[in-house]
């Protein structure tokens, strides 16, 4: 397995990670139990070590479930997690945000439980609360580095003014935000400049556009009826035929070069630095190997030219998340 460093002098994780999320939560009916430990084993035997997953997802069940298939196999993994985002049980799509430090201190304590660990291995705050200054909120996470239960700190769809901030309190060894070929706004907004002046590493999740990408989903009919693309701008009406368009365009390279659409788009994810580390989800194991797959990818000038003429920055149509959600991006 190939390797990337995750933050200046930080540790070594595999070029690409396992996004766990889907697993559990979003994406999911009748989740199959059986396949996803499968699926986490088989990504720990292909060397894959980085494993993201987040109390907010299920909630709870997906940490508990990354906790049942690493039992035994701790030495093996590098863990990662998050805090900060609050989901009323009886109203499932609302959400609320929280970093306060009484708060942190109370969540590190569920996802070791859960996960069945004593140390994190890397903490991210999910998003950031407007209500409780950054550094309020890293001071709290950095005392749980010194009490020993997380080793590494993180922020989620962070700006960049705000990681530059929490990098003072604390080193900041990693940014999780949307990075693919239809969401590239990192590119503008500071945020991959940023890690690259501060030596922080950038993880992308949804390198694949949730699926999209793949060239898989052909109409919107193709989801089940609670999953949560279905209520996604990009994936209704004139956007999900707008986009599809786009996508159709990848398969035709992907298909002169001999790879799947899907491949395509996490090289390219892959191409844009060695301090990037892409998240891709899935929950069965025969994509997880061709996700790995795509290491083996080379793109030359004229192929990653083709793929920005495609997708340029803004060529998707339609908002990445709801307006109201957006409005919790980039903060």
């Amino acid at each position: 397995m190939m390797t990337r460093t995750l933050g200046k002098d930080g540790p070594q994780v595999s070029a690409i990670g396992l996004g766990c999320m889907g697993m559990s939560d979003f994406y999911t009916t009748g989740s199959d139990t059986r396949e996803a430990v499968a699926t986490l084993h088989h990504a720990l035997e292909l060397g894959i070590n980085l494993l993201d997953t987040a109390d907010m997802y299920g909630p709870h069940t997906n940490e508990e479930l990354i906790g049942q298939a690493i039992r035994g196999k701790r030495d093996q993994v590098f863990l990662a997690s998050k805090f900060g985002i609050m989901r009323d049980p009886a109203n499932p799509a609302a959400r609320g945000l929280n970093g306060r430090p009484e708060y942190i201190r109370q969540s590190i304590e569920g996802s070791l439980k859960r996960l069945g660990i004593d140390t994190l291995d890397l903490y991210y705050q999910h998003r950031m609360d407007p209500e409780v200054p950054i550094e309020d909120t890293v001071g709290a996470m950095a005392e749980l580095v010194k009490a020993g239960k997380v080793r590494y700190l993180g922020l989620s769809e962070a700006s960049a003014s705000t990681l530059e901030r929490a990098h003072q309190v604390h080193p900041i060894s990693a940014l999780q935000s949307e990075y693919s070929l239809w969401s590239r706004d990192q590119e503008d907004n500071g945020c991959l400049a940023m890690c690259q002046r501060l030596g922080i590493a950038f993880v992308p999740y949804s390198p694949l556009g949730r699926g999209f990408l793949t060239g898989a989903l052909k109409s919107p009919n193709d989801f089940a009826a609670d999953d949560y693309r279905r209520f996604n701008p990009r994936f209704q009406g004139d956007n999900f035929s707008k986009n599809l368009h786009l996508v159709e365009q990848v398969q035709a390279l992907a298909a002169d070069k001999g790879v799947t659409a899907g491949q395509l788009a996490l090289a390219w994810v892959l191409a844009q630095g060695n301090y990037l580390i892409p998240i891709p989800g899935t929950k069965q194991r025969k994509y997880l190997d061709e996700n790995v797959a795509a290491l083996e990818i080379k793109l030359d000038d004229r192929e990653l030219a083709q793929l920005d003429a495609i997708f340029p920055a803004g060529a998707a149509a339609g908002l990445r998340y709801t307006e109201e959600s957006m409005k919790q991006l980039n903060r």
